[in-house]
């Protein structure tokens, strides 16, 4: 027993605690913090969420097996765009490489930046949707007024006949979403002035 009436023992075990405990803290913190970027690799390896793959190239097989292709576009609160395909719906080959435009229209009297986010639904049919050149996940600044039109090159990998629940699937659904950005993220609604999307 120290002369302070406390066990050294007692005091080494409870600064063991406290250490330990402060290290928990900061392993769940930075655990958050990366939690969000291993996700999103997750997807993207995996196409799991309806997350599509990015391919550097067209595809080496096609096939005659056709399917088609729905582009679904959608303005999240906060940010007063204009956001279309050139076509609802595109019928492809399995392997084909076909280029879609999109035009996006600021409605507002000011200067306003976006980002779009995707998927593609079925969610199993984002392992074979293959994006080679996309507009997704880039800031975009348009002034009061500006359209500009991006592509969103892609094909649908063959091997999707091999995946037992989606093999006789006729229709995907692309489907974007443009929200304002800052920093290239999107910004939620609730942190910004809210200014209601002209569609």
């Amino acid at each position: 027993m120290s002369s302070n009436g406390q066990d050294p023992k007692v005091k080494a075990a409870v600064r063991r605690t406290a250490v330990i405990c402060a290290g928990v803290v900061v392993g769940m913190v930075g655990l958050a913090y990366a939690s969000v970027p291993l996700y999103d690799l997750f997807c993207r390896v995996t196409g799991y969420g309806g997350t599509p793959q990015i391919s550097d190239g067209p595809s080496a097989r096609r096939s005659e097996r056709e399917v088609t292709v729905r582009f679904d576009s959608n303005v999240a609160p906060g940010i007063s765009w204009r956001f279309t395909p050139e076509a609802r719906e595109v019928t492809v080959k399995l392997g084909e490489t076909k280029t879609v435009m999109y035009k996006f229209t600021n409605t507002s009297d000011r200067p306003t930046t976006g980002i779009a986010t995707f998927n593609v639904q079925p969610e199993l049919a984002g392992a074979y949707f293959n994006k080679i050149q996309c507009f997704c996940f880039t800031e975009q600044t348009l002034q009061p007024g500006e359209t500009v039109e991006a592509p969103v090159v892609f094909y649908v990998d063959p091997d999707i006949v091999n995946e037992r629940d989606i093999a006789d699937i006729r229709t995907l659904t692309l489907s974007y979403t443009v929200f304002p950005a800052k920093g290239g993220a999107p910004v939620t609604a609730a942190s910004q002035a809210v200014d209601k999307p002209s569609l």
